[in-house]
């Protein structure tokens, strides 16, 4: 096999880490039907090709508010731009969109504050900015709000509505105490960290912080979001789509477009266009038939912009290599 070919095994194991992504190798191996050995094997693999499985807060927030970012600059200082909003721990992902003029980021300042001053004083000033659209993160159909998720599984070879997020919790924390924080933040660089990693992190024994971390997932207070290369899945065109929805139709548009596989993330925002989807297809021929066929066909759909994803630069809290 090709070091960067993935075969049906390793789409799978990639799926079945999407529905969870503390799944126990045991029971990964009984759902492949492969060997222990051989799902860790292939975890390795995957985790060399660009596997990456972090830990996010999840349930209500109190405090800041999540924000996308449209910003358009001189083509000569996108890169550098991208590459200084990448660098800010507030940012969960950019990308430069378009034909290099424009980005789009992801924004969850810790304070309040934070938001304001990027948005009213930092951006606007920036040598090269010309122009800075903010929308604000109202509701998440499907997906994270921070992140590029993966499809919940190849177009085609799901049925629409087949998601594989897990369905939300009655209730779950607005906040955290410090234990809970220690333990997200040793999390966040590696989802699947182990108890005793967890436990010399947080200063607590393996079997507290497994059951805290429990105790967090049955509540909504932590999610484990999955990021890999889509093209090494076959998807080789990123999209983002501006969706204006009609008056009374957000939620029933929302809903729709979260039912499509090809599409890992929609969130309704503020702004003319009030709904941004993020979509992966492995050509323009399927861009165009989901254009005419999917969304051209929801009822109380006005218009939808399309904007080409050309280069990822943050994902989740990483910088990706050029």
């Amino acid at each position: 096999m090709d070091s960067g070919t993935l075969d049906e095994t390793d789409r799978r194991l990639v799926h079945e880490l999407q529905r969870d992504g503390r799944a126990p190798f045991s029971r990964l191996a009984k759902t492949l039907g492969i060997s222990e050995h051989t799902v860790a094997r292939r975890y390795r693999r995957l985790l060399s090709l660009g596997l990456r499985i972090t830990a996010l807060p999840g349930g209500p927030r109190t405090g800041p508010t999540g924000w996308l970012l449209r910003i358009t600059c001189a083509p000569d200082a996108s890169a550098k731009i991208a590459d200084a909003l990448a660098r800010r721990p507030d940012t969960a992902w950019v990308a430069l969109a378009s034909g290099g003029t424009e980005l789009h980021c992801a924004l969850q300042g810790q304070t309040p504050g934070e938001d304001n001053a990027l948005l009213l004083d930092k951006l606007p000033h920036t040598p090269r900015v010309v122009a800075v659209g903010a929308y604000r993160l109202l509701h998440a159909f499907a997906g994270a709000s921070e992140a590029w998720n993966l499809p919940a599984a190849p177009p085609g070879e799901t049925e629409p509505g087949d998601r594989t997020e897990a369905p939300a919790p009655e209730a779950a924390p607005a906040t955290w105490d410090a234990v809970d924080k220690q333990l997200l933040a040793a999390l966040a660089p590696d989802g699947r960290a182990t108890a005793t990693d967890l436990a010399r992190a947080t200063g607590r024994s393996p079997v507290a912080v497994t059951r805290r971390l429990e105790r967090l997932r049955a509540a909504g207070g932590v999610r484990f979001a999955v990021e890999f290369p889509p093209e090494r899945l076959g998807y080789q065109l990123l999209v983002r789509f501006w969706v204006h929805a009609e008056s009374g139709r957000l939620g029933a548009v929302g809903t729709a477009l979260a039912a499509h596989p090809e599409i890992p993330y929609v969130a309704a925002t503020t702004g003319v266009s009030n709904l941004v989807a993020t979509g992966m297809f492995r050509d323009g021929a399927e861009l165009y038939d989901f254009l005419d066929r999917r969304i051209g066909a929801l009822p109380g759909v006005q218009s939808a912009e399309t904007t080409p994803i050309l280069r990822e630069v943050k994902r989740l809290t990483s910088r990706t290599p050029r």
